[in-house]
């Protein structure tokens, strides 16, 4: 597949789906996963509006082996159907994995896959430049770069040029140090053109009028029809009344999960608790992130009803 399809296909709400696991032993449950990603598809999520990531940083990648990766992946590509893109999470400090996981997933039917920078190591970029072009060389399978520069090095400008270059280097999943003047924007500004540019920062509005193509939404795990509406007001260009939303749906809950960052670590609980709360499959997370929805069920319900979110079970 071309870079330019590879990137038209990349758009919309990219929706990292938490790895359900089974109450007793905490196995991967794909019977759970397969309902949640029919769940979305039923919900208006499809290809255009949205793209699915499946066992990234709030699917609990860290704690699953390769054989469980595959299995979420498989199962997730299965539930999709072809409706809407899936991309498996190749996070790794390996990279013979890296080339295992991209592999395994063009085998299974992915369409992308999402690396990072090689973390605990203080890599250098040439170190990560390589890391990629192995994947690169390796699959043809899009490549969605990710900066996770709080846990890896910052990636420079320097090397978004080198990286787009390549020719299955479909999109940038992105963040920037805060204090960084105009950082984000200057991404979308340099390379939006080119690959297709996914705001991991939350600045919805601003980087949709500078050409963003994909926002990491958390809230479409819970609330998938909201998420669909407002990315359907980026696209009409109602950013008034899209900011707005942003204020009402999406602060809320990140001041929630600020909260529950005191408590644990890892990604994805607040929207296991999200999900239960609007009656949905959910479980806890594999430790170390320890389990703590029953501590704040009563904040997050709470929110969930102040940012007008349907169907609520106490």
């Amino acid at each position: 597949m071309s870079q330019e399809l590879l990137r038209e296909n990349l758009k919309g709400c990219y929706i990292t789906i938490p790895t359900m696991f089974s109450d007793k032993n905490l196995d991967v449950d794909t019977h759970a996963i397969q309902n949640h990603v029919r769940f979305l598809l039923d919900q208006g999520v499809k290809k255009g509006n949205g793209i699915i990531l499946a066992a990234g940083a709030a699917g609990d990648f860290s704690t699953l082996s390769f054989e469980e990766r595959r299995e979420v992946a498989l199962a997730v590509v299965d539930a999709a159907n072809g409706k809407v893109p899936v991309t498996v999470g190749a996070q790794t400090t390996n990279t013979r994995e890296l080339i295992k996981l991209a592999k395994m997933a063009e085998e299974v039917g992915a369409q992308y896959i999402q690396v990072s920078p090689p973390f605990y190591f203080d890599h250098t970029e040439d170190d990560f430049y390589e890391f990629i072009l192995a994947a690169s060389e390796a699959t043809s399978v899009g490549l969605i770069i990710y900066n996770t520069y709080w846990t890896t090095p910052d990636v420079s400008m320097g090397m978004i040029e080198k990286l787009v270059k390549l020719p299955n280097v479909a999109g940038l999943k992105w963040s920037v140090p805060s204090g960084v003047f105009y950082g984000m924007e200057s991404v979308v500004a340099n390379f939006g053109d080119t690959v297709s540019v996914i705001d991991n920062m939350g600045h919805y509005v601003t980087t949709h009028m500078l050409g963003a193509r994909g926002i990491e939404i958390h809230t479409a795990n819970y609330w998938p029809k909201w998420a669909v509406y407002f990315w359907d007001l980026l696209e009409s260009g109602s950013y008034v009344e899209a900011q707005q939303q942003v204020m009402k749906v999406v602060v809320p809950f990140y001041k929630v999960w600020a909260e529950m960052r005191k408590y644990t670590s890892g990604d994805g609980y607040l929207d296991k608790l999200c999900m239960e709360l609007v009656g949905l499959g959910s479980s806890r997370n594999r430790p170390p992130t320890r389990d703590v929805r029953e501590d704040f069920r009563e904040m997050t319900l709470k929110m969930l009803q102040e940012t007008g979110v349907p169907n609520l079970i106490s």
